[in-house]
């Protein structure tokens, strides 16, 4: 039986990172991501985000490459929330995402990051990051 042991930092982010992700709605659709993961056998530690974009800490399986995690989690939530109509229009999530690898002994660091998400966000805005690391890069 094949053992993987990839630690994975995802971030994607919603179309045009229009602020759609408020209030309840955010909590419900990062606990519905968590779930959906864990039920395609995907060991997810921590998700969380802020209005326009989401994290997720996970371990990716030696099964599944990191585009069909990501295609599965953006795809069926997107579904999700429009069936819901958690949103107020139209959801959908940005095509591109960041994936970078994690090693283990920095899954704490990067778990107390995701969990601190707004209080991150009230001093860095989402654009000033993106300009920082280079995500999603149109």
């Amino acid at each position: 039986m094949p053992i993987s042991n990839i630690w994975v930092h995802l971030v994607f982010s919603t179309k045009n990172r229009e602020p759609l992700l408020t209030g309840s709605i955010r909590r419900e659709v990062f606990q519905h991501i968590h779930k959906h993961g864990l039920e395609l056998g995907i060991e997810m530690d921590f998700v969380n985000g802020y209005y326009d974009h989401c994290h997720c800490l996970l371990k990716l399986p030696s099964t599944i490459s990191i585009a069909e995690v990501t295609k599965h989690l953006k795809g069926e939530s997107s579904r999700w929330i429009n069936q819901e109509e958690l949103a107020p229009s139209y959801f959908a999530w940005q095509d591109d995402y960041y994936a970078e690898s994690v090693s283990p002994k920095d899954v704490v660091g990067i778990r107390n990051y995701i969990r601190n998400q707004e209080e991150h966000h009230k001093n860095i805005p989402l654009e000033k990051e993106i300009e920082q690391m280079g995500y999603f890069k149109d």
